[in-house]
């Protein structure tokens, strides 16, 4: 299995520094600042990158799930929602809100929800983020 790199760098003091982050690959990178993470200046965050990588995870992994169990998916979606609330003190990742939806044909809502929320326990960026407090899900078939 492969290993996945990204690098990044802050220059100054936090509230008027600057940081830039970029994906190995090439396929991402971008600026960040003490504004986009703790205000709302317009621009990206460590906290919506997370939600991004668990929102593709999520997507990837429900969908291998419902392939294997024989039901392959024609779409899923999934948008994650990461809070970054102060907790004693300190920036801390509180809650991330899963939304899926999902066109599998030959299941019902039931069996859609059962899914995803193994798939919310067994997805690797879920595993990676078991010390965040809350992760919910909502998930329907359209």
């Amino acid at each position: 299995m492969p290993t996945s790199n990204a690098s990044a760098a802050w220059e100054g003091k936090l509230k008027e520094g600057k940081g830039t982050f970029k994906a190995e690959s090439g396929a991402f990178s971008g600026p960040f600042s003490y504004g986009t993470r703790f205000a709302d200046s317009k621009g990206t965050n460590p906290e919506e990158l997370i939600a991004a990588a668990h929102a593709a995870c999520f997507s990837m992994a429900l969908s291998a799930s419902l392939e294997k169990a024989g039901t392959p998916v024609t779409r899923v979606e999934t948008r994650a929602s990461a809070t970054l609330e102060i907790v004693d003190g300190a920036p801390t990742i509180t809650k991330i809100a899963l939304v899926t939806r999902g066109k599998v044909p030959g299941i019902d809502q039931a069996a859609f929800e059962k899914a995803a929320e193994a798939t919310k326990q067994s997805c690797p960026v879920s595993k990676a983020l078991k010390g965040v407090a809350t992760i919910t899900l909502e998930a329907k078939l359209v």
